[in-house]
């Protein structure tokens, strides 16, 4: 078997276990074995494509594992629509009264039906509370 078809199945192979298990660690040697089978089809013997697998291999390692490291540490994604909702205050417009279904809120300058969060809880007009969940159109607040 050639040289070259071997050095395309370890590179096929590392890619294939890369995105298996998504580590950023196999990626580069995947790159290496490809380069040194590209070197060994154009005709380079063992004493280089060992040294071109062992080079693209540590400047991939340079390149790819800092841009890894940066998306592992990435902050997390910027919440929007209602769940942005979430944890914000509002301003009590009608008393909120579960057992009378009834109640409102100026929540991000628009009116929304409000609900005690908790059964047992009931709000008067001009009382400051935030929103705990949102369940359709309906905001759940509590102090």
């Amino acid at each position: 078997m050639d040289a070259w078809i071997i050095w395309l199945v370890v590179a096929v192979v590392f890619g294939v276990a890369e995105v298996m298990n998504l580590s950023f660690y196999l990626f580069p040697f995947a790159i290496g074995a490809a380069g040194a089978a590209l070197v060994a089809l154009a005709g380079g013997g063992a004493v280089l494509t060992w040294p071109v697998f062992a080079v693209l291999t540590a400047v991939s390692f340079g390149v790819v594992r800092p841009i890894a490291r940066r998306h592992i540490h990435m902050p997390p994604q910027i919440r929007t629509g209602t769940a942005a909702l979430i944890g914000r205050h509002a301003i009590v417009l009608e008393d909120i009264d579960n057992d009378a279904a009834k109640g409102s809120v100026r929540l991000d300058g628009e009116v929304w039906s409000a609900r005690a969060y908790d059964e047992d809880e009931s709000f008067a007009k001009g009382d400051r509370v935030q929103v705990m969940e949102i369940r359709g159109a309906i905001a759940l607040v509590s102090e």
